[in-house]
């Protein structure tokens, strides 16, 4: 995509569904690419693919809970590539339980999986970008509306909304933008894995005005628009990629 190239970017959660198809769709644009995930073989797989398109990446092994992983993980970038010029905060956990039979450890589990980690990534993220910088953070859907059984996730995915507007505000005079992508359900292995028959995913479609789950793909798009200088006057906003289920 026009706008991300000749630049650097880092994408977490990157081994698998939105993410992986949001780092191979900024190497398409040229961009140089770190590819972050926990699962280390699942990053080299993006990574390798990103390769084989004749991109450049490389991998980072990282848990985005751990405070010095992520230091080490956006140290790694910017001495390899000299610079970061935009960030796609894509991991995260979930959970569906009903919050009185959710115990303490769970909610925390979940809160520190998407909400501190994204915290983390920010805060290591925003003092290495370069003015022109961006970053996006993948919410959710669940961080502008209720997701029954999932009390923990929609609370860190609002979470993950409000430290995207205060770092939008704080950091605009620096020339960093920061938004967040909110995606309704899309057909990711985690999703599909949770979803389980047939009948949650025609459910799913079925009250979705565009009669059918998002791509990977079509998420990733629009966080590579956000990163590009295509949406250079756009930062603090919560973009709902849902196929109208927010209309």
């Amino acid at each position: 995509m026009s706008g991300v190239s000749p630049k650097v970017g880092l994408v977490t959660g990157a081994g698998s569904g939105i993410g992986r198809a949001t780092a191979l769709e900024l190497a398409r644009g040229g961009a140089a690419v770190t590819v972050l995930d926990i699962d280390e073989s699942a990053a080299a797989e993006t990574t390798e693919l990103i390769r084989k398109d004749g991109g450049e990446a490389l991998t980072a092994t990282v848990d985005i809970a751990d405070e010095r992983s992520v230091q080490a993980a956006v140290e790694r970038t910017v001495t390899a590539y000299g610079r970061l010029d935009f960030a796609v905060n894509n991991a995260g956990t979930a959970s569906h339980r009903r919050l009185d039979q959710m115990t303490l450890d769970e909610f925390e589990r979940v809160v520190r999986g998407n909400l501190t980690g994204t915290f983390l990534c920010m805060k290591y993220e925003l003092p290495a970008l370069d003015r022109g910088g961006a970053i996006v953070n993948i919410a959710s859907g669940g961080g502008l509306h209720a997701i029954p059984h999932a009390p923990a996730y929609v609370a860190a995915k609002h979470g993950i909304i409000g430290l995207t507007k205060v770092a939008a505000v704080d950091y605009a005079p620096d020339g960093i933008r920061v938004n967040a992508v909110c995606p309704g359900p899309t057909r990711t292995p985690g999703f599909e894995k949770w979803a389980g028959d047939g009948d949650m995913i025609a459910r799913q479609e079925a009250i979705t005005p565009l009669g059918r789950l998002a791509t990977p793909e079509e998420v990733a798009e629009a966080a590579v628009w956000l990163c590009s200088g295509a949406a250079s006057y756009i930062t603090g906003i919560a973009l709902s990629v849902d196929g109208g289920r927010r209309a």
